[in-house]
């Protein structure tokens, strides 16, 4: 059960137990989902987006770009590991299933490994939850079982942490792989208190029901520091070593050069790895 009155102490603990260093930043560029969804986004930048991906302290655990760039970033990311990521029904977390089912669909045909589903957030919140599983579960079925579907909830748009953990359960029930806090397209992003709402969903599915779901902070994620926290907030719920790519996840663009420079990595005279820019 989900106690609002605990987050402060969980928080609290995770800071003192937080570690922005080299090691810590090579587990966070491996659980990063390195990002570009911009209107001026081109194959040239997405194209270098995949290169970033491919780091001299790792590998990211994926890009997530825009359905019209999927296949530019396929083709890019090659055998590298670096799994292909896309948003449906973004970012305004429409009602329409049908709509986001057949979005879904394209985004898999089109060679997504991925595909990050924004709750119909101001539904869940008004109280039609049964138009929020529908999107899920049409999103679910047209992900098939071999693709990833993690679920958006805008934590951030909530005026109440209850209502993040309740979300995130309902998600975790209809079939989300992870739940994630943002679309980075609102003001308040992933917040720390909305991570240990969304991971004590996670922990008390996990014990309740036997299901399995991954939280991905998204939104605000910029420093080291930052990556840390998160880090830490997980292992203090979750436990020591929980986190990695298959249950872990930031999006984010600009972290990368901070994590980069932590460990020790002059990113002026690092190698490229593959392509052009």
């Amino acid at each position: 059960m989900f106690d609002p009155n605990s987050v402060s102490e969980v928080i609290t603990a995770a800071k003192a137990a937080a570690r922005s260093d080299a090691e810590t930043a090579r587990l966070a560029i491996s659980v990063l989902d390195l990002t570009s969804l911009n209107d001026d986004d081109t194959v040239e930048k997405i194209e270098a987006l995949c290169e970033r991906a491919q780091s001299p302290a790792g590998n990211t655990a994926a890009v997530c770009v825009y359905a019209p760039f999927i296949e530019t970033a396929w083709r890019a990311l090659g055998q590298s590991g670096v799994k292909t990521a896309t948003v449906v029904n973004f970012p305004d977390g429409d009602t329409n299933a049908q709509r986001v089912g057949d979005e879904t669909a394209d985004a898999v045909a089109k060679g997504a490994d991925e595909v990050d589903l924004v709750l119909p957030y101001k539904a869940f919140i008004a109280g039609d939850i049964q138009t929020v599983v529908d999107v899920i579960e049409a999103t679910r079925m047209a992900c098939g079982p071999m693709t990833t579907m993690k679920v958006i909830l805008e934590s951030g748009e909530f005026d109440d942490l209850s209502k993040v953990y309740d979300a995130a359960r309902l998600a975790i029930k209809h079939g989300a792989n992870f739940v994630k806090t943002s679309t980075g397209k609102v003001p308040v992003g992933a917040t720390p208190e909305a991570a240990v709402a969304m991971i004590s969903a996670i922990r008390d599915a996990r014990e309740e029901d036997g299901l399995a779901c991954g939280f991905k902070a998204s939104g605000g994620v910029k420093t080291a520091d930052d990556a840390a926290l998160f880090l830490a907030i997980a292992d203090e719920i979750m436990g020591e070593g929980w986190a990695e790519p298959s249950t872990f996840r930031f999006g984010a663009s600009g972290v990368l050069t901070a994590l980069l420079e932590t460990c020790g990595i002059d990113q002026s005279v690092a190698p490229k790895t593959t392509g052009n820019y």
